[in-house]
Parts: C-alpha cells; structure tokens; sequence
C-alpha cells in the first residue's frame, strides 16, 4: 500500500499531504543518510575514527546525490536497502576523501541504519498525528459546548432508546481522539528509541567504546539510548502500531455515526457543505458522506496492517529473516491511512453542520414512545417496577395501535392518572427533563482532555 504515497490518483483521498512527505521515499534515504553522518560524527568524537574523516561523510550523506531506483534495484541481491547504500556511500565518500570512505558506516549493521531511521520517520508521523488531532479534538469540545443542551435521540442496537443532548455524542468523540493523542505522545517519549547494536547487538567492533558511541549517536539524533540493542525484540513498533490502529478506528467509530446522521432518514448533522462535494456522478440531489467513506475505509485497512506489525515480532535470535523486512512496506502504508482517517475526521470536527429542529423532529417521531422507560420509571416509585413496566407496555401497544401518542394513552388510563396527575405526566414527555447525567458527564469528557 506503499504507493499511496506517490499515486497521484489514491494518495490525496486516503492520507494526509503531511503523511505523505513523511514517509516520501526520498525522506526515507535522507534519514538513513542522516544516521550515518550522526554515526561518524559520534565515533570521532568517542576517539573511535579519526575527526578529519567526518567533514567527507557528512557532506556525501545528501539524497539527492544517490539513485533511489538503483538502490531499491540492488537490494534485492543484499536482502535490504541499506547494504547498496553503504556501498554508494563509500564511493560517493572517496570521490573528495579516498582515506574517509574507510570509515563509512563503521561498527554498525544495516538494521542499525534502517531501524533508527525508521524511528526517526515515526517520530515525524506521530508529530503530524498530534497536529491534526489537536485540531479535530478543538473541534469536537466547542461544539460539545455548543450542544450541550440540544436534545437529541440516543440509538441502540440502531433503533431509538431514549433522548440524550447531541453533546455527548461530541465530548464522547473528543475525549476519545484525546486518549490516543496521550497514547501516541507518551510513546514518542518511550518508545522510539536509538537501534545500535552492530553485527550481533554487541557492539564488539568498537571495543569498549560501544556505550560512548552509543550516547553520543543518540544526542545527536535526539533519542534516547535503549539499555540495550532491541533488534529482535520489537515490542516497542508493535505498541504504537496498536495505537495507529486505535486511533483509525476511532476515526472510523466517528464516521459511521455521522454517515448514519446524514442519511436522508434521519438528517441530523452532516459533513461540511462545500460546492462540489458529496455529489453523485447521477444524481444531482445528492449529499454523499465522503469524508465519513475516507475514514470508513482507513478503518478498514488499518487493523490488518497492524496485525502484520504484531505478527512480524515473532523473530529468530539476534537479528532475524522475514520479520523484520516485513514491516518496511508495512508501516508506511499504516501511518499513511491512519494520517487519511484523522484528516478526514479533523474536516468533520471543524465544519459539522447540526439541525437541532431535525433533532427535535426524530424524537417527536414514536409518538411518545421514546419516553416510556421515563413513564415507567415515574409509576414505578408509586406501584412497584413490575407492575409500572407492564401498564406502560400495554398504553404502548395501544398507542400504536391507534396510532395515538403514548401521553394521551396514559392520561386516560385511570390507573396510571391514580398515582401520577396529568399535568405531570406531560412533564414526563419532555425529552429535557429524562438525560440523567449527561450534563455532568459532558463536564467530565470535556475535563479528561489533556490540552498540548
């Protein structure tokens, strides 16, 4: 799924522009370049290769100067991309320093190159991430704000249950994208960390100036120095492509629901309104839920990327086959439709159109039948809770029946007007006055969100 990345046709409708420079192939080569320079730099500063050489690295260490074709073409005899680099490298090094190009890539093992720049390209990814989540979170809490009073109708297994303000389902989503922006800040900070190890992860080339070498590179690159190398133990990239995956389909939670909103139906809330947006190629009425079909299918995607990121752990020894080279195509493909679905959501947070009438409309639309748990529970504290659930059944029955509102079924019923007088039981249909704690959880949700 790499060639989101460069198709011009699929990219922009599944992943961010952001996302897509972050893992641009030649971003890539850079970084691995960049590991290299910060190597050299690290080991003459350690007394491990001599100063002189560094200036020759680092000025050979530019993508530009290197064929990316030809370097994807070689690897495939080396097994990975880092060994044709090394070698162009080396070359490219002699070309102004013949003495300099010897010490390239000194002490280290291509999945200490790769790794680390891998590292480096998820720290840029989850950056972009939290940039955007910020953005959908502002969006969600102002307009939980907004409607935090607004009665509209909670659904359960798709049906009507009972009203609820629409600002719940809104600080719901906030608080939701909230959790994942603390997950991914908090793995940025654990979790990506220097891979440097050597042929073995012993670091035995560079006798006992491995941990000088070691701190060193990992200042300049600034990450933090692991107590060991980790090359098959990949936990640490399995945690945050499970928190990639989380965040699509939270992404993907929230755009079901508002796709389920627009339908013509229910007409609730809807996507931003924008000329040339949501048409049909047939049908010149139609509002279609495009951002909410973008996200849809990240969601879709997203878990069987990261089950491929899980399953690539199970790796042989000190450095493993397959595993490993598993996750190259792999992790770019998962930030790249994890980045698409956050996108799409940030256009809904910052632009959902709400129709609070529609709202209050759908709830009118049982006839009162929405409210009857309200009723029941009323009666309940007069007569007990099995026979108020059994009289308000049958006033429900015959409302549909006769095709009358649940209120004036019960306010006929000498039974029911007995315990509870009918200017009360008015009240009881007044969807307002049966939200429970809503308000209060709203505060809550709206509170749990750690601001950047």
């Amino acid at each position: 799924m790499s060639y989101l990345t460069s198709s011009s046709l699929l990219g922009p409708l599944f992943s961010s522009a952001a996302m897509r420079a972050v893992v641009d192939d030649t971003a890539r080569l850079q970084r691995m370049l960049d590991v290299e320079a910060a190597l050299a730099k690290a080991e003459a500063e350690a007394g491990v290769i001599p100063a002189k050489a560094v200036a020759a690295i680092v000025q050979a260490c530019k993508a530009e100067r290197f064929d990316l074709g030809k370097i994807g073409e070689d690897a495939v005899a080396g097994g990975n991309i880092a060994i044709p680099l090394v070698k162009m490298l080396t070359a490219e090094v002699a070309k102004t320093d013949k003495e300099a190009s010897g010490f390239v890539h000194w002490g280290a093992t291509s999945q200490d190159i790769i790794d680390t720049a891998l590292v480096l390209e998820l720290r840029e990814a989850i950056d972009a991430l939290v940039g955007d989540l910020d953005r959908a979170i502002a969006g969600f809490s102002a307009q939980a704000k907004q409607h935090k009073t607004t009665p509209a109708v909670a659904r359960t297994w798709m049906q009507q249950a009972l009203p609820m303000p629409f600002g719940l389902k809104l600080a719901g989503y906030a608080a939701a994208l909230s959790r994942t922006h603390v997950r991914l800040v908090r793995l940025r900070q654990e979790a990506l960390v220097l891979q440097f190890g050597g042929a073995a992860g012993t670091l035995a080339a560079l006798g006992d100036k491995g941990l000088d070498v070691t701190n060193k590179l990992a200042a300049l690159l600034n990450l933090p120095a692991p107590e060991a190398p980790w090359h098959s133990h990949r936990d640490r990239l399995a945690e945050i492509a499970g928190a990639l995956a989380i965040l699509a389909g939270t992404c993907g939670k929230i755009a079901r629901d508002v796709s389920l909103l627009m339908q013509t139906e229910v007409g609730e809330a809807f996507e931003p309104a924008e000329a040339g947006r949501g048409g049909s190629s047939s049908m010149p009425h139609k509002r279609n839920p495009t951002a909410a079909a973008a996200a849809l299918a990240a969601a879709t995607m997203a878990p069987q990327l990261a089950a491929t990121i899980f399953a690539a752990q199970v790796q042989e020894h000190e450095r493993a086959l397959g595993g490993w080279q598993a996750e190259w195509p792999t992790f770019p493909a998962l930030l790249l439709v994890t980045s698409g679905a956050l996108r799409a959501i940030v256009d809904i947070a910052e632009g959902l159109e709400v129709d609070s009438a529609r709202m209050r409309k759908n709830l009118d639309l049982t006839d009162g039948l929405i409210m009857a748990e309200a009723a029941s529970i009323a009666l309940a504290a007069k007569i007990g809770k099995q026979d108020a659930h059994k009289l308000v059944e049958e006033a429900s029955k015959k409302a549909v029946k006769e095709n009358r509102h649940l209120r004036d079924v019960l306010g006929e019923d000498k039974h029911v007007t007995a315990q509870i007088p009918a200017s009360d039981i008015a009240k009881l249909f007044q969807p307002e006055n049966y939200t429970g704690m809503a308000g209060q959880f709203i505060d809550r949700l709206l509170a749990s969100i750690q601001k950047p």
